[in-house]
């Protein structure tokens, strides 16, 4: 197995191959990417590796990237949590239409914004997600009725549902390839995303809520004001999350996304920026980068690129991904994996505290406090998944055509504990049992979603990073749509849950899980101790 550090020599061979041809168009494509970009990117991860490093700057956005993966998990999550109070007050037909709302939301904040970062840099994506989550998030606490409460949740998930398509590129971008298991690392801030809702919810759904033995529809706003509570701090998080990015960090934009545009002296202006921040110097020059091919495309500003971007054709991003066989496979395999996660996650995720609560009430224990410190326990279970992922990623035995460890074994393994676990908590007759599955199921399900979310963005190159996350994140948000049909289709007309009918979703959501750690296995591609291109 190769390491992290066995970056590619750039050889005066190569140089002069790639000086063939008169544009980057002309140019072969290897790994879905003109061979003089591969060739300027081996030259700035060299860079990275030997000379800036990992320092201040990449821990500083390793924490606001963190913060935009929180954010995520924050609003999936805080959704969840507050549906059976919302149900209480607004006594809509079927609740689950907000989830609907939500990630109605999130498939065109994950296609919108994850392109747009492909055509018109990451700065601008990275940015305005927050704002629209941490705004629309505020303004939902205040909905007067179900309608308009599911219309400000759909727009918070316009502006949450970029998050991971961008901030996932963005940081792979600015990190030496020594340091990529980083990117795994960041699934801890998921995982504390959901441990903060839960929190919260917890302090202000147990302490401000109507009693569940009031019937839906009569329980007064003055007396259930827990949910609204928690959807202001949670949307007042996200807006200070954004005002830390804009206002506080010096972001530099990505020094791939702008090779990749023919923006060489900017690429390098970045990476003199970044070494300074870090104490560093580099020897690098922009004499090297035009020794295998000059800059071809002068620096604009946003407006003037956009124009540019869409004189060509929009697909100019897209069939890069599909360029070679073993390319398009993987592109098609982990598009299609996302998909179905995508359903099997929130199937489950989502209506845990009513999952909770269904099997609490058939126990006797109905508090809402009991509720709520369960799913809290749940919630730091998690954290401790996404750190186990975070040592396996790169640890490989195995010579062959069969390998131990890597991202690929790792996720196939986790997404199949998933899978394992579920169908154990629908056999759990016990308070004791319940929350047992449940709290295993935190732990492997953050852990497969840390893998996920490394391997995703290093398995497709720079130039076209955006969008296939936007396409994987897309197609995740559609599975996320799907769900609440499924619950509504496996649960009574009235929407509630009790303990029998919770096994019906949670069955298809396992089912799921182990047909997508099966899919896993035949993923071409493996990224540990490879630099991303």
């Amino acid at each position: 197995m190769s390491t992290a550090n066995e970056e590619p020599v750039v050889s005066e061979k190569q140089i002069a191959a790639s000086e063939e041809g008169d544009s980057p168009s002309d140019r072969s494509l290897t790994n879905g990417v003109a061979r003089d970009y591969e060739l300027k990117c081996a030259l700035i991860n060299k860079c990275m590796q030997e000379e800036i490093g990992f320092g201040r700057y990449q821990w500083q956005l390793f924490a606001l990237c963190g913060l935009g993966w929180m954010a995520d998990n924050l609003w999936l999550q805080g959704l969840a949590v507050v549906l059976p109070q919302v149900e209480q007050e607004l006594n809509p037909s079927r609740v689950e239409y907000a989830v609907l709302a939500e990630f109605a939301g999130m498939i065109v904040g994950a296609t919108t914004w994850g392109v747009l970062a492909d055509i018109i840099g990451r700065k601008l994506s990275f940015n305005a997600t927050l704002f629209l989550g941490g705004v629309f998030g505020i303004a939902a606490g205040g909905g007067l009725d179900f309608v308009s409460f599911s219309s400000l949740i759909a727009c918070m998930g316009l502006g949450v549902g970029g998050n991971l398509p961008v901030d996932g590129a963005l940081y792979l971008e600015f990190i030496p390839p020594s340091h990529q298991w980083t990117l795994t690392l960041l699934s801890v801030w998921w995982a504390f995303g959901q441990l903060v809702a839960s929190l919260i919810s917890w302090v202000f759904i147990a302490n401000y809520s109507c009693n569940p033995s009031i019937l839906a529809g009569e329980c007064p706003r003055s007396e259930n004001m827990g949910w609204r509570y928690t959807l202001f701090t949670l949307g007042a998080i996200t807006f200070a999350a954004f005002v830390m990015r804009y206002f506080v960090f010096d972001l530099q934009e990505s020094p791939k996304y702008l090779v990749a545009q023919g923006r060489d002296e900017e690429a390098l202006g970045v990476l003199e920026h970044i070494a300074r921040r870090n104490g560093k110097t580099i020897s690098l020059t922009i004499e090297e980068f035009h020794k295998i091919s000059p800059s071809y495309k002068v620096a604009t500003n946003w407006r003037e690129n956009l124009r540019y971007s869409f004189n060509d054709v929009s697909l100019s991003h897209i069939k890069p991904l599909f360029s070679t066989r073993r390319l398009s496979i993987n592109t098609t395999l982990i598009i299609l994996i996302w998909g179905l996660i995508g359903i099997a996650y929130p199937l489950y995720t989502s209506y845990l505290p009513l999952y909770l609560e269904a099997r609490g009430s058939a126990d006797g224990a109905t508090s809402l406090n009991t509720t709520y410190r369960n799913y809290a326990i749940v919630s730091i279970l998690g954290i401790p998944g996404s750190l186990i992922a975070c040592w396996l990623v790169d640890l490989t035995r195995g010579t062959g055509w069969f390998t131990i460890g890597g991202r690929k074994f790792s996720l196939a393994l986790f997404t199949i504990l998933s899978s394992i676990f579920m169908f154990l908590f629908t056999t759990s007759k016990t308070p004791a049992a319940v929350l047992g599955y449940s709290c295993a199921n935190g732990l492997v399900q953050n852990a497969m979603y840390g893998i996920l979310y490394a391997y995703t963005p290093e398995s497709f190159p720079a130039p076209h990073r955006g969008t296939g996350d936007a396409l994987c994140s897309a197609l995740n948000r559609i599975g996320g749509f799907i769900a609440p049909l499924i619950k509504i289709a496996t649960t009574p007309a009235t929407g509630s849950v009790s303990a029998n009918t919770a096994n019906g979703p949670v069955f298809v959501s396992a089912a799921l899980f182990l047909v997508s750690g099966l899919i896993t296995l035949l993923l071409p591609i493996e990224t540990a101790g490879r630099g991303a291109l």
